[in-house]
């Protein structure tokens, strides 16, 4: 399974920025989708995840302390994570990673559970 991510790039604050990422490969089941970044010197932190609740777009939530200017959204059917970010500011150059939760497995199972990264995307903010 791959995790391909894109949009990242070289921003003016106050901008908007859509960063999308999709999964690929032999998934049974996409568990659940996430958004984190790291910034130079900083930890990876958690931004926001995708759990598939069923639904095609699955249930999204953002950790609270970036909720407001960070939406995220998913489609289950397509093994696809967005990121939107709006009013864009100096502290968001980062790198931003998408992470999958996923199950596989032969017919009737029994499946076994992975978790896998993507490479990240850059996103630089300018003044």
């Amino acid at each position: 399974v791959q995790l391909q991510a894109s949009g990242g790039g070289l921003v003016q604050s106050g901008r908007s920025l859509r960063l999308t990422c999709v999964a690929s490969g032999h998934i049974n089941r996409l568990n659940a989708m996430g958004w984190y970044r790291q910034a130079p010197g900083k930890e990876r932190e958690l931004i926001g995840h995708v759990i598939n609740d069923g639904s095609a777009s699955g249930h999204a939530s953002v950790r609270g302390s970036v909720r407001g200017r960070f939406t995220v959204s998913g489609d289950i059917t397509k093994n696809t994570v967005y990121l939107r970010i709006d009013s864009l500011k100096a502290e968001d150059t980062a790198t931003y990673y998408c992470n999958a939760q996923y199950s596989t497995g032969p017919a009737g199972g029994p499946y076994v559970t992975s978790d896998q990264w993507g490479q990240g995307t850059q996103v630089t903010v300018s003044s």
